[in-house]
């Protein structure tokens, strides 16, 4: 069954796509939940016309984000947590901190768009991270974690 999503569904498409579904997973969850549209002849033409005219918006929106990850690539982040004797943190550095620390740096960004490389990180040191800036366009981050004073 082919319909047309309305939001970001992780692992089957973003808004807008047209995609193929098997029919239960369409007729019992996305559509009753709001989540997509029965993709009709006449819906597929309508989309079709506001695609077209969403075309120059998504330029600008992708220039946009291919500007902002530029700029948070060079950028190196610090995270200030509670640490041992040892150099080993009490708990974990994970993205809710992350993500404050780049909102402290004036870079707003959802913690469901960061994915810290390493498994865990609890230890003082430099780690890895990936951005989801806007849909396609994702961007590697350096961040270090540091004692707090």
């Amino acid at each position: 069954m082919e319909i047309i999503l309305k939001q970001d569904i992780t692992n089957l498409g973003h808004k807008d796509d047209i995609v193929k579904v098997k029919d239960g997973y369409a007729n019992n969850y996305l559509i009753p939940q709001g989540m997509a549209s029965l993709a009709t002849p006449s819906a597929k033409k309508m989309h079709t016309e506001n695609m077209r005219q969403r075309a120059h918006k998504e330029e600008k929106l992708r220039a946009d984000a291919q500007a902002f990850a530029d700029k948070i690539s060079s950028k190196s982040f610090k995270i200030a947590t509670k640490v041992s004797t040892t150099g080993k943190i009490f708990g974990s550095v994970n993205t809710i901190m992350l993500a404050e620390a780049l909102g402290k740096a004036g870079y707003e960004i959802d913690r469901k768009n960061i994915k810290i490389r390493e498994e865990d990180v609890k230890e003082v040191g430099v780690y890895h991270a990936n951005v989801k800036v806007y849909k396609d366009i994702k961007v590697d981050i350096e961040f270090e974690v540091i004692a707090e004073e």
